[in-house]
């Protein structure tokens, strides 16, 4: 009915777009409300900014449907134009929630201010360039008050939806181009009331359908990542009021300037002596908050200075040029000046002059003119060394920031004393670089050294020295740590006397001294008298360390040295050459030690086929490629087999290993201990059940110096013949004469706590070491071997004859069973018997031999356990 009343009222254009208007309106709202259930599951603000703006589309299509039954009334504004009006500010504020940012600033005062503003401004312009001629010429007045309001309603939500973020800003646009055409519909109904027409063109009334089916796909267009608008969007949105404002006056000015062809109306003083207001309640606000910002900004500077002063801070305010013009009290207290004295002079004169050009760029950068320069600093941090008062030197940590003030770009300069932490990091810098015992460089400082000059010289004229004393390792033992650490520098400061003052002489660890001779190697003119200087040098550091006896803890204390020399070859880096120097002192020790050795391709050959060897050792454990072969040892009167002799056999991948390739590196890395009580083990065995067979034989068995040290040795024997059930008195342990002379107590001790088992005891080599007859009271032995050396001699050097007689002799005196080594010829036989010597072994006698070639031969030669004595 109301649209029947709408065409025969005010015709067919008006129907139109009333119901164009309506379908529209209704098809939003319908989208809007399911497109709010959906986006509830996502976020609840998009939802309820759905439903107001669905509402809001309801209530205005309802004020449209109703409106041709309310024209004609005599009510200035009608119950249709209460019901769009509602509808517009639910559109409004539903298009308000999709923004998050708050428009024209964070103050409620300021948005109602602008969004005044804007209202104001623009209907100022459309006063008077398009109403004020209309309304001049109406027979009776119109109200403009809901147009106005919608107006209102547009510039308070259209900047708050222009400064949204997507996609949230897609429906508030659509919102916001509803509320356009809605206010744009309302000015044209309110002309068509003024002048009596049929209402506002077609073109004009189908906007507001148009944006209703805009607003009516924006909940199911497809979401987008959420960006920030951009910041030069917030500041354009943010001053537009004042921009409509001035656009608005000149729209006046000009106005009025071209003659105003109506009279003046009351309408336009008011809207302008409001927006004045406004903008005087403005600026007082504005003025408010300038001043409260710069009271926080001198409260803030104030604390910064107090705060810094606080905290020891020297603090100063320089311009471009370095003029101080602001300075601390605290100046007086750290550098001995008085703030007047330095207030108006630059600050450069007071640096090293070195440190002058870093602050002088540093200003630079942050007092530049250009704001966009890539090179403008706002703060950076300067190290300097300040002159004090007293002329000294002071090293310090400046932090320079921008400081402007009153149009000037000024530099705040905070300055802080770091002599102590300087002094510290010094001090720490040293002791992580050079030795505390001796004060001299340390191994990490030497390789760092050596790397450099090989860097930087490449291998012309370098080599590398290594010192090792000899005999070190027990003068802790004996004269305690304390007196240890005075001995090493006592031989620091010899060595260094004997160095040349270009070198470097550095501790490298233990009693190891490394030297680097930076002018001594072997490359480059003269190379063979440079290479001769640097064994010069070797040997004047082998005769400071032996010169002469240590005195530690009122006693004298003799030392040797190794010295191996390594020089520099091209393509050899610095760790190979520190390398080579201490494998060459590595050989020199193993020679004896007071040597000088220089390095040679083969001696490092000779350390990696060690390492492979002793790790080819530690997996031959593992896989049990270890035998044991006996000699066995006869009487030589009788020719009957007293004892096997057991020695250790390798079998390599089915290569037989001689025992000296191995037994050295067996010894050097210790794996002989483990080695040698597997064979104590396994002989033990073997010879246990030789006896349960009625068969009187012992086992002899050599024992190496690391093997009676060892932590449990003596358990260990212990262990071995309680599981084998063989006797202690079958037992014979060998050892060399070196062995009673190194570490004589310890192993005489252990030695004697072995024969106090039961165990017997044998030397073996007698006559080639340094055991005196002492020894022999010192320890009970049963037995002394004579080495194979003096054996080969026999019948064909009648010394060696005369001094085996002599042994012979000496062992029957004192009681002792003597062996004779190295039987491999008749006539030395024939002699060991003429002597007197009662046992013997060797190739003539009997080869080394499996197990089974013992028992076959025990079983012919023996004799049994029940017919012995």
């Amino acid at each position: 009915m109301a649209l029947a009343a709408a065409l025969l009222v005010n015709g067919s254009s008006v129907v139109v777009t009333a119901v164009a208007g309506v379908v529209a309106g209704l098809i939003a709202a319908v989208s809007l409300l399911v497109g709010s259930v959906r986006a509830a599951r996502r976020s609840r603000r998009r939802s309820s900014s759905l439903r107001w703006l669905a509402f809001g589309a309801v209530t205005w299509v309802a004020g449209v449907g109703v409106r041709p039954l309310a024209d004609g009334t005599p009510f200035v504004l009608t119950f249709a134009d209460v019901l769009l009006l509602v509808g517009t500010l639910l559109l409004a504020f539903g298009s308000g929630r999709t923004a998050r940012r708050p428009a024209y600033g964070s103050s409620l005062l300021q948005y109602v201010a602008g969004a005044y503003l804007s209202a104001a401004s623009l209907f100022t312009i459309c006063w008077v360039l398009l109403l004020a001629p209309i309304y001049a010429k109406a027979d009776e007045p119109t109200s403009l008050a809901s147009p106005v309001l919608c107006l209102l309603a547009t510039c308070a939500v259209a900047p708050a939806v222009l400064a949204a973020r997507s996609p949230e800003r897609r429906a508030g646009l659509a919102a916001l181009a509803v509320l356009g055409t809605i206010t744009v519909d309302e000015f044209a109904t309110s002309i068509g009331r003024a002048t009596a027409s049929e209402g506002p063109p077609l073109v004009v009334g189908m906007l507001a359908p148009v944006a209703f089916l805009l607003l009516a796909a924006t909940p199911w267009s497809s979401r987008t990542r959420a960006r920030q608008a951009s910041p030069a969007a917030a500041v354009v949105v943010d001053g537009a009021p004042l921009a409509l404002v001035a656009v608005a006056t000149v729209v006046v000015a000009v106005r009025a300037l071209a003659g105003w062809p109506q009279p003046l109306t009351p309408m336009l003083p008011v809207v302008a002596g409001s927006v004045m207001l406004v903008l005087l309640v403005k600026v007082f606000f504005l003025d408010l908050s300038t001043t409260s910002m710069r009271a926080t900004l001198e409260s803030g500077e104030r604390r910064l200075i107090q705060l810094a002063e606080n905290a020891g801070d020297v603090v100063l305010v320089v311009d471009h040029d370095g003029l101080i013009q602001e300075i601390g009290s605290d100046v007086e207290a750290m550098y001995g000046y008085t703030p007047q004295e330095l207030v108006g002079q630059t600050v450069f004169g007071y640096l090293h002059s070195e440190d002058v050009p870093a602050l002088q760029a540093a200003l630079r950068a942050m007092t530049t003119e250009d704001d966009s320069s890539p090179d403008r600093l706002g703060a950076c941090r300067v190290s300097c060394r300040v002159r004090a008062a007293d002329g000294t030197w002071r090293p310090a940590e400046s932090v320079a920031t921008r400081h402007p003030r009153e149009a000037e770009d000024l530099v705040l300069i905070s300055t802080r004393d770091v002599s102590d932490q300087v002094a510290l990091r010094n001090q720490v810098a040293h002791l992580t670089f050079h030795d505390g015992v001796t004060g001299l460089p340390n191994r990490a400082y030497f390789e760092e050294r050596t790397r450099e000059v090989l860097a930087h010289r490449g291998a012309a004229r370098m080599a590398v020295v290594f010192i090792d004393l000899d005999g070190f390792t027990g003068v802790n033992d004996s004269v305690g740590h304390a007196s240890g650490d005075y001995l090493l520098s006592q031989a620091a400061r010899r060595l260094r006397a004997a160095v040349n003052s270009d070198d470097t002489l550095a501790r490298w660890g233990g009693d190891e001294f490394a030297v680097l001779l930076e002018s001594g190697g072997a490359g480059g003119s003269g190379a063979a008298a440079e290479a001769q200087s640097a064994i010069d040098l070797a040997e004047r550091l082998v005769r400071a360390v032996s010169s002469e006896p240590f005195r530690v803890a009122d006693r004298d204390i003799a030392l040797t040295a190794s010295v191996g020399v390594a020089f520099a070859e091209e393509g050899v880096p610095a760790g190979d050459l520190i390398r080579n120097a201490d494998v060459a002192m590595t050989r020199a020790k193993e020679l004896g030690g007071r040597r000088v050795e220089v390095f040679a391709a083969h001696m490092h050959a000779d350390v990696v086929r060690r390492l492979e060897l002793a790790a080819d050792l530690q997996r031959a454990l593992l896989a049990e490629q270890f035998a044991v072969e006996y000699q066995p040892v006869v009487d030589l009167a009788t020719s009957r087999v007293t004892a096997v002799e057991a020695l250790v056999r390798w079998w390599s991948g089915g290569a037989f290993v001689p025992p000296q390739q191995f037994l050295g590196a067996a010894e050097d890395t210790g794996l002989i201990v483990p080695l040698g009580e597997w064979i104590l083990r396994e002989a033990c065995r073997e010879v246990a059940a030789w006896r349960a067979s009625a068969w009187d034989i012992g086992l002899s068995l050599n024992l190496s110096s690391r093997q009676i040290t060892a932590p449990r040795f003596v358990e260990t024997v212990e262990a071995a013949l309680a599981e084998s059930g063989l006797p202690a008195s079958a037992l014979t342990l060998e050892v060399i004469e070196e062995m009673l002379v190194e570490d004589a107590e310890e192993v005489i001790a252990r030695l004697s706590s072995l024969r106090a088992l039961g165990v017997r005891l044998a030397i073996d080599d007698f006559g080639t070491g340094y055991a005196s007859l002492a020894l022999l009271r010192q320890l009970p032995v049963d037995m002394i071997k004579i080495d194979p050396s003096f054996v080969s001699g026999l019948g064909c050097d009648e010394t060696l004859t005369l001094l085996t007689r002599t042994i012979v002799r000496l062992g029957h005196d004192l009681g002792l069973i003597v062996v004779a080594e190295g039987i491999e010829r008749p006539e030395q036989l024939e002699l060991l018997r003429e002597m007197g010597c009662t046992r013997g072994q060797g190739y003539l006698v009997a080869r080394p031999m499996a197990a089974r070639g013992v028992d076959s031969l025990m079983r012919t030669n023996c004799t049994p356990l029940q017919n012995t004595a």
